[in-house]
């Protein structure tokens, strides 16, 4: 039985192996410099959890504010913080600094 239960184990991750090894690509970095978000258009894979790290390199707070997302986090000068989104359907989603909405905008597009 030990034997059995040790090669199911085996398969699993086996067959979990590809699963996250695509985890693994799908962060994204976002950048905030000059209160402008940088790429300000974002392809991401439609379908897949990903994951966002946000690097304010201003000297200034700035609030990262979806309301296409559902996400809303707060990024404190010269730091990163890290957000999920997904999976998503395919389109476009918009994001922009709470602070700053007239030059910090970008969009998440999530293609299939």
């Amino acid at each position: 039985m030990c034997t059995l239960l040790s090669r199911a184990v085996c398969v699993t991750a086996l067959l979990l192996a590809p699963v996250l090894a695509l985890a693994a690509d799908t962060e994204y970095t976002i950048v905030l410099e000059s209160h402008r978000f940088s790429p300000s258009e974002l392809l991401v894979p439609a379908g897949v959890k990903v994951r966002l790290v946000l690097e304010n390199r201003d000297q200034t707070p700035e609030e990262f504010e979806s309301y296409a997302l559902n996400r809303e986090k707060l990024i404190t000068p010269s730091a990163k913080v890290v957000i999920y989104v997904g999976p998503l359907a395919p389109g476009r989603y918009e994001y922009f600094g709470d602070f700053n909405p007239s030059t910090a905008r970008g969009w998440i597009v999530a293609k299939p």
